[in-house]
């Protein structure tokens, strides 16, 4: 029995134990999960939960991951980045179908539309991973219901980082649920930093000179009036895309105090 293997079956005995659907490799430092629900469990579009597998010494190894599936899907799915030699995503990167892993179905989170207040565009501002929240929100009816433009922008530092992203994007037109409010709302801006692409360079420079706006034939700069924006990537990287948004009078959010903009602070390690 393979260690992989031992782990399953500890992350069975334990309360909170879900089963492993499907798994899918991007690359090789990325990779999706479906794992099964919990009956129970109910959670807003863009949340996280901890989940994980048993550590070394039998307790829990936790880490916050957004939930990539909307709130209506009878499955949940997660995105994930390997870390070569990380206490859990070295071993999280090889389970299969019909392993366990453990879920702590208490879900939480800023990058709800709860914690925005009502506007005419949405921006989904991600890095890396960071896109798994807004996977999430792109197939919840609520987001083309509360908004006529919807714009992600994603940057990787290569065009293969992309893969998850630009695979669902591609499969929301034929959505049976969403699939017609989604024609002629949705925008997808894919940069890389790194590689040659269609795009290049890092979202903030992209916002900040206007290259985006021109690109997307949209008005800009982005305006407290019109103008919703989540964010989810690095600390680095939220506390540019923050600084620049409050230059252009936008005012952070929170669940309690909803705002023109929302940072996510959780991250996977």
């Amino acid at each position: 029995m393979n260690m992989e293997t031992t782990l399953s079956a500890a992350a069975r005995a334990l309360p909170d134990a879900q089963t492993v659907t499907s798994v899918t490799h991007w690359n090789d430092r990325l990779f999706s999960f479906r794992v099964t629900r919990p009956q129970s469990l109910r959670f807003r579009s863009g949340e996280f939960v901890m989940i994980g597998l048993p550590g070394e010494n039998g307790k829990p190894l936790l880490r916050a991951y957004s939930i990539a599936s909307p709130s209506w899907d009878d499955a949940l799915e997660f995105y994930s980045i390997k870390v070569p030699g990380g206490p859990l995503t070295s071993r999280l990167q090889h389970i299969r179908p019909g392993d366990a892993i453990i879920l702590r179905p208490k879900p939480v989170g800023t990058l709800v539309h709860d914690a925005l207040k009502p506007g005419w565009r949405l921006w989904l501002l991600a890095t890396g991973t960071g896109v798994a929240p807004f996977a999430s929100l792109l197939r919840d009816p609520e987001t083309y219901e509360k908004y006529d433009r919807v714009i992600l922008m994603h940057s990787c530092r290569e065009r293969s980082e992309l893969g998850y992203g630009a695979a669902l994007i591609k499969g929301l037109g034929d959505d049976p649920l969403i699939g017609g409010m989604v024609a002629g709302k949705l925008h997808y801006y894919p940069t890389t930093t790194r590689e040659k692409g269609p795009h290049m360079g890092r979202i903030t420079d992209t916002l900040a000179s206007g290259q985006v706006f021109a690109d997307l034939g949209l008005p800009g700069p982005l305006t407290a009036e019109t103008d919703r924006a989540m964010v989810c990537g690095s600390l680095d990287f939220n506390r540019d895309v923050k600084a620049l948004l409050e230059g252009w009078g936008l005012h952070e959010g929170a669940n309690s105090d909803p705002g023109e903009f929302v940072v996510e602070k959780a991250f996977v390690g």
